[in-house]
């Protein structure tokens, strides 16, 4: 997910936890946009983004109006965007091309949604390899449920070590799945996870879970969030099965 521009820690993996500006493509965490705008009601300022200044979108026609600015300077973050919604709209062969596009320009998400339309034939016919090439650029950039999906990928295919391997990577990077699911294994005793290996992924993505903490987020969890925000990233799914034994 890469780092708010804030305050510079990891963003969240919960979508809910993070808000992406249309007017920048900035993914602002949830901790710096609730104490901006707190500031803002405080002075009674009328909320702007927390990075570029510019008034918030107020209405789904302001925010797209928004995106298309940011699409006309070929921003891949905005291109994504605009695919991402017209597949929730279920126009997934508007949402492939766009998606295609941002993935052109080495957009990693794009590459993670088009794992996911290429599993569930979404627009186009079910590909598998199609699929784990869109995941393997993602899950290279760092992407954890691309990661993750991979190891599904492999375990359903009876490849058990590649699979754990594709999961202790995902669960040092902070996917809480990838960390049960090795957990699992462990209990099982069948030696595809050693207790090296697991106690190492377990400190790994406590490490991460860490870094991504700060006094500002844990007061927005309390208090609820920004009350306007709207506009969201958190289209991520993870779309693999347990892995076999």
């Amino acid at each position: 997910m890469g780092d708010c521009p804030i305050c510079l820690l990891p963003l969240p993996f919960d979508g809910l936890q993070y808000t992406l500006f249309p007017c920048c493509s900035k993914t602002i965490c949830n901790g710096c946009d609730y104490a901006i705008e707190t500031n803002e009601k405080k002075s009674g300022s009328k909320h702007t983004c927390p990075f570029c200044r510019h008034p918030v979108a107020e209405t789904v026609e302001e925010a797209k109006r928004d995106i298309k600015k940011r699409m006309e300077k070929n921003d891949r973050v905005a291109i994504r965007q605009m695919g991402l919604g017209l597949r929730k709209e279920g126009n997934y062969n508007g949402a492939f091309e766009y998606l295609s596009q941002a993935a052109d320009l080495d957009d990693v998400e794009a590459h993670y949604q088009l794992s996911i339309m290429y599993q569930k034939g979404e627009g186009v016919e079910k590909d598998e390899q199609k699929e784990v090439h869109h995941l393997e650029k993602a899950a290279v950039a760092g992407h954890p449920k691309a990661r993750h999906n991979l190891g599904c990928i492999e375990g359903n295919n009876g490849r058990q070590k590649r699979a754990m391997k594709h999961l202790l990577i995902s669960a040092s990077l902070g996917d809480d799945l990838s960390l049960e699911e090795l957990r699992i294994e462990y209990a099982t005793g069948r030696g595809h996870v050693s207790k090296e290996n697991f106690a190492a992924a377990l400190r790994a993505h406590q490490a991460v879970v860490d870094a991504m903490k700060s006094p500002q987020r844990d007061e927005v969890q309390i208090v609820g969030g920004p009350t306007w925000a709207w506009v969201r990233t958190g289209d991520s799914e993870t779309f693999g099965s347990e892995i076999g034994t």
